[in-house]
């Protein structure tokens, strides 16, 4: 497998970066995932908008274009032979002298990976409630950034079953996130999301479904909810950018039915219609 590291494209054992780094020292860096579908990026330039947005908070000295990053891109997906795949796209500070640092990181290191999703598709989720609370965002809002371990230990709660997924909630007892995904519900006809102030990343699968929202003329409320809101819904599903929009059958002991004409389904039809060529989600606002 072939990687991009700082401008150069190399095998995966021939990638190095230093010891100093302060991505690795202090977990000081940045990433997204995004999936490319027969060679285009979904949703490109809204992961680009996120991640350059965090890059000025963190000051570290870079910024992103879409021009820039699909030479990088396809040069990568070239060397690998893929046209469809997972995508990380890394940023951390880069090196810097031993303790915490307060000066821009004007060298940062920058990698990409690929990995192929050549048939591969996903199906439906199993939730269920994690023990592990939600951790607060450590800035004004939660970046997509190097510091993972709460997400990590409630993998570890839940296990390697892909067909699982642990719902946090925030320590004051509401409905946040999933491990790797943000929750929505349907009742009634209406759509909920919890809202920012709980913590939650604000996805960029997640941004797109509230635009598949306003297309479709779906209300959509986002707010502070607990479990018991959640056993109310008519419907549920999760987001990721990789796995896409996921039905929920079961959220503990409550089992959701699946069928064709449910909200669920008439959202994953319009999300799938621009996979191979919208850039943002502003593509559908238009």
């Amino acid at each position: 497998m072939y990687i991009y590291i700082n401008n150069q494209i190399v095998r995966h054992d021939q990638a190095h970066i230093s010891v100093f780094d302060h991505g690795f020292m202090y977990g000081l860096g940045l990433f997204e995932t995004f999936r490319v579908y027969n060679g285009h990026p979904f949703l490109l330039d809204d992961h680009l908008q996120r991640l350059n947005e965090g890059l000025k908070q963190l000051d570290i000295d870079v910024q992103f274009n879409r021009e820039g990053v699909l030479s990088i891109l396809h040069s990568l997906l070239s060397a690998n032979g893929w046209q469809d795949a997972y995508i990380r796209f890394n940023v951390s500070a880069g090196i810097g002298e031993l303790g915490l640092s307060t000066s821009t990181y004007e060298k940062p290191s920058i990698i990409m990976y690929a990995k192929s999703l050549h048939g591969v598709s996903f199906s439906s989720k199993k939730v269920v409630s994690l023990k592990i609370n939600r951790n607060t965002p450590e800035g004004p809002i939660r970046l997509k950034s190097h510091h993972y371990m709460n997400n990590i230990l409630a993998k570890k709660e839940i296990g390697n079953d892909s067909s699982i997924e642990g719902l946090f909630y925030t320590a004051e007892g509401y409905v946040a996130e999933g491990v790797v995904s943000n929750v929505f519900w349907v009742k009634e006809n209406t759509l909920f999301t919890p809202d920012i102030g709980t913590g939650i990343l604000n996805g960029v699968t997640r941004q797109f479904v509230k635009s598949i929202a306003n297309k479709l003329g779906l209300p959509i409320i986002e707010g502070y909810f607990t479990k018991k809101d959640v056993l109310e819904a008519d419907e549920m599903f999760l987001t990721n950018s990789i796995q896409e929009i996921l039905p929920v059958i079961s959220y503990d002991a409550c089992e959701f039915k699946l069928c064709d004409e449910s909200i669920t389904v008439a959202i994953q039809n319009e999300y799938t219609q621009g996979i191979q060529s919208m850039f943002s989600r502003k593509d559908i606002e238009s």
